[in-house]
């Protein structure tokens, strides 16, 4: 029988992060400045995915069913990410943490560089790549099976890296790089990694995560190979998703970004 999952952890975590949040956006509307009612609607659709990945029953299945594990990264990291990232926007972001906090963590220089440099698009894709690709070998995969801090770290890493992947995209300072083609091309790059992994698990002949897993799957009617191979579909078919869905936003904010410099160039003229 699946049930939802209650870890104190998780469960404060996510309660921290929504209630920063909201605490921004009080502070932002003290000072007279209103959050849109979207940038508000992305942050709680990305907690709602996290929420989703690791309290519900997915989280109780992903014990006993590699799809459902494999189900739970994409919930948390692929989806919930850029919804995350997007009600974050300057100002709110500015505002997320508390002054005592975010003074002395903006006063340390080396994390400050360290970070820019994790969220340049040339080091956010290989990194996520060793992520993705590392924990989905079979000792790792399989001690986050077996360990609740190990899946912690395997949980964490997954939302770190895929925030930083799509830091550049989502671009939540409002640094405002030039152009919005290039954002296409870049989150076209970034899902296929995924979408690989995805196909070798729907190729592979033979359970990868049998020592973790057993026989578990067959409770639900399934073969190991079969739940391994549902789980690679998911991961092929919702990365193809995210890819074709940031692919045409960006498309459409480059046209509409081309449209406006035409018009403001005839009016000049």
């Amino acid at each position: 029988m699946v049930s939802f999952a209650f870890d104190p952890g998780v469960v404060a975590a996510i309660a921290v992060a929504e209630a920063l949040y909201l605490r921004a956006i009080r502070v932002l509307r003290r000072r007279g400045y209103e959050v849109p009612v979207g940038q508000q609607a992305a942050w709680h659709v990305g907690i709602g995915l996290v929420v989703t990945g690791l309290i519900s029953p997915v989280d109780t299945l992903s014990e006993e069913l590699v799809s459902a594990h494999m189900l739970q990264h994409l919930l948390i990291a692929d989806f919930a990410a850029p919804f995350l990232l997007a009600g974050l926007r300057t100002p709110v972001l500015v505002f997320f943490l508390p002054r005592p906090v975010l003074v002395p963590l903006a006063r340390r220089h080396g994390l400050r560089r360290l970070f820019r440099l994790a969220r340049n698009p040339l080091v956010a894709i290989p990194l996520w790549m060793v992520i993705l690709y590392g924990w989905h070998l079979a000792p790792p995969f399989d001690a986050a099976v077996r360990h609740g801090w190990v899946h912690a770290l395997q949980h964490a890493s997954f939302v770190i890296g895929s925030l930083l992947v799509w830091w550049a995209a989502i671009d939540p300072k409002r640094g405002r790089p030039p152009g919005e083609l290039w954002k296409a091309g870049y989150v076209l790059g970034s899902r296929i990694p995924g979408m690989f992994l995805g196909v070798a698990f729907i190729v592979m002949r033979s359970p990868a995560y049998i020592a973790a897993y057993g026989e578990s799957a067959r409770h639900y009617a399934l073969s190991p190979l079969a739940d391994q191979q549902i789980g690679g579909g998911l991961m092929l078919s919702l990365d193809t998703i995210v890819m074709l869905a940031g692919f045409a936003y960006f498309f459409y904010r480059a046209a509409a970004e081309h449209d406006r410099a035409e018009r403001a160039a005839a009016a000049t003229g």
